[in-house]
């Protein structure tokens, strides 16, 4: 993928997230959104476990627009749209980062409002698996996934693609499926799938997949809704597919939440800090523990907040 053009700019705006701070001070790339002198008489923000990011790259005289995830709830993406009075342009292509429903609960809305006729809407083929977990306690928590056909007869265009892609000008890569290379990133083992005569087990969730960004003489920017691929896997993965080594920015979920995943939050962590990345914004599924220990330990750390725009651009 070495024809991923590099841009001039990047804003990644948090439409949806689990937090929201409305006193954090703009600092650096991150520019929070001011408070109105009637602040208390307006709609507020609204957060929820889901994620849901807009995307725009700038190069040359050129604006692109993406819109990756659309949250849980049908209209949490839509109502932060509005509270926040965005507008955005004409948007190129929708992207999935995983069959979770708290991913694609808001795709229904979105599509009605800022599809165009057949607008691209593309994830992995397995995102589509009718999926449940398992927990250790006996608890089954179901996983639907998006219902293509009610997408469908909205007017998008399905793209199924296991594989990378170029979007959006060739300046944004999806990843496509995730090589798993690291030793402690292990899936999500209590996840299984329906396969037609029972359930199976379906640890890896090939579907998980990243979109990322070269930004001139910067380096990379990666925006993982989940990271159920693993935060290092994604990261070198990146590096592998661009032929580009520096992390300019890492933004979203990294799965280290909850008794499962909090044994490897100092491996995980480990590895971050090799890697160097300028900028850590980790959001959704990343957890309390880790994100305080990335807030004490990195710093290029950027706390994320719903209605944040996180801007990088090239000298």
């Amino acid at each position: 993928m070495s024809s991923l053009r590099p841009v001039d700019l990047v804003e990644v705006t948090v439409i949806v997230d689990g937090s929201i701070d409305v006193l954090l001070a703009s600092s650096g790339p991150a520019e929070r959104p001011p408070l109105a002198y009637d602040w208390s008489e307006r709609d507020q923000l609204r957060a929820e476990h889901g994620y849901g990011l807009l995307i725009r790259t700038v190069v040359g005289g050129e604006s692109h627009t993406m819109i990756y995830d659309a949250g849980l709830s049908r209209d949490t993406f839509l109502h932060n749209c509005d509270v926040l009075e965005i507008r955005p342009p004409e948007v190129e292509a929708i992207v999935l980062s995983h069959g979770h429903a708290d991913h694609h609960g808001g795709l229904e809305g979105v599509v009605r409002r800022h599809g165009r006729a057949r607008l691209p809407l593309l994830f992995h083929p397995d995102a589509l698996l009718e999926r449940r977990v398992v927990f250790p306690t006996g608890h089954i928590l179901r996983l639907p996934p998006p219902s293509i056909n009610d997408l469908d007869a909205e007017g998008v265009s399905v793209v199924s693609e296991a594989g990378p892609s170029l979007w959006c000008g060739d300046t944004m890569l999806v990843s496509g499926k995730v090589e798993r290379t690291t030793p402690f990133e292990q899936g999500f083992p209590p996840q299984q799938r329906q396969d037609g005569s029972g359930w199976a087990p379906d640890t890896w969730i090939w579907d998980d997949q990243n979109v990322v960004i070269h930004v001139r003489d910067r380096g990379l920017v990666v925006l993982s809704a989940c990271s159920h691929a693993g935060a290092v896997n994604i990261l070198r993965n990146a590096r592998i597919q661009t032929g580009h080594e520096r992390i300019h920015a890492f933004i979203g979920g990294m799965h280290l939440t909850g008794g499962l995943f909090e044994p490897i939050i100092p491996t995980t962590l480990e590895h971050l800090s090799a890697i160097r990345p300028d900028y850590v914004v980790p959001g959704h599924c990343t957890g309390w523990r880790a994100t305080s220990q990335m807030a004490a330990g990195f710093s290029g750390y950027l706390a994320s907040s719903v209605g944040t725009t996180y801007r990088f651009a090239a000298p």
